[in-house]
């Protein structure tokens, strides 16, 4: 496996260690283990989607934890009721995992749903007002006025 090296752009950009610290610790990390398999998918400008294939757990088995710029789903292996049948062959996966995911700033979980074997967790960015853009008036006035979202724009059109 190959060393990423960033120390030519760490030299020229200042406040982006963590990103390149991320970087670098998720190429030592991945361990190459796939399971359970997922998807992450976009639906508009601030909505986010992962859905996990997690077919034999149910929504007990599974712990979601949201902190600070990390997603960790855990599925935890569960005993079977014994039935009295004997088992020939088993195929369907019933070990536990646990999958992280970083997320950006203002990424947080909106909705989490278990249903025909699909785990699908919904998140949104959230931008807090005081970090979104303003403009700023120059020569006069310290009047300060929110840049309009591309939404924004769409719906003044229309009117």
């Amino acid at each position: 496996m190959s060393r990423l090296d960033f120390t030519p752009y760490r030299r020229s950009t200042v406040g982006f260690d963590r990103l390149f610290d991320m970087l670098e610790s998720q190429a030592r990390v991945s361990s190459g283990d796939n399971y359970p398999p997922f998807n992450i998918s976009k639906s508009g400008e601030d909505n986010y989607r992962i859905t996990l294939a997690v077919a034999g757990f149910r929504a007990q088995d599974i712990d979601i934890t949201a902190q600070a710029n990390l997603l960790i789903v855990q599925g935890k292996k569960r005993d079977d009721i014994d039935d009295g049948s004997e088992l020939l062959h088993v195929g369907i996966a019933n070990r536990g995992f646990e999958r992280r995911f970083e997320l950006a700033d203002y990424v947080c979980v909106e909705n989490a749903d278990l249903a025909d074997g699909l785990l699908v967790v919904d998140l949104v960015r959230e931008v807090p007002e005081a970090m979104r853009p303003k403009k700023i008036a120059v020569n006069g006035g310290a009047k300060l006025t929110a840049v309009p979202d591309s939404e924004d724009d769409k719906s003044s059109d229309a009117a």
